[in-house]
């Protein structure tokens, strides 16, 4: 699993080599940096399953770009009170990034009283976590740090039963 993981990440920063050799002469490049970071919550751990973190850096959604993530389950209540960890970054054209997307895996938990429950994502496995950003890329903008709110995101529904409705923000 590890080395399928190491030959995807070689794989994808060639290829974002090779994108940024083909950009313009006249265009310049940043090196993106996504953060995550989140608020206090009432429970233990809130677990998300980040796979792949995505940009698009145009108006009609078909110049997505996947950066180099460092895919895993990241507990949100540990990246608190100013504690941000690098999920992903990526060579760019100094554009405009639209939005950003979060692809999740299965592996989503929240952890209450000392019981783990499943964290269900209504449609997050399958089209990833959307934020709108609308910010443009240059020297002194090379580092965006996403709020995960978990807080605000996490609902109970019934006894045991956890669904998240992420809300998202750039700080």
């Amino acid at each position: 699993m590890k080395r399928i993981t190491i030959i995807i990440s070689v794989i994808l920063v060639a290829f974002a080599a090779v994108l940024v050799a083909c950009s313009k002469d006249d265009e310049t490049s940043t090196t993106l940096k996504i953060r995550l970071t989140d608020n206090p919550v009432a429970a233990e751990e809130v677990n998300v399953d980040i796979q792949q973190v995505r940009v698009n850096l145009s108006d009609d959604s078909t110049s997505w770009i996947d950066l180099t993530t460092n895919a895993g389950v990241y507990n949100l209540l540990g990246l608190q009170n100013g504690v941000d960890t690098l999920l992903a970054s990526g060579v760019l054209p100094t554009n405009y990034v639209k939005e950003i997307r979060f692809v999740l895996g299965a592996s989503n938990s929240i952890k209450v009283a000392g019981i783990t429950y499943p964290l269900t994502i209504p449609s997050g496995s399958e089209s990833g976590l959307k934020i709108k950003v609308n910010k443009q890329l240059n020297a002194t903008l090379d580092s965006l740090l996403i709020d995960f709110d978990a807080a605000l995101s996490v609902h109970q529904i019934g006894t045991g039963t956890y669904h998240l409705k992420p809300v998202l923000k750039i700080k």
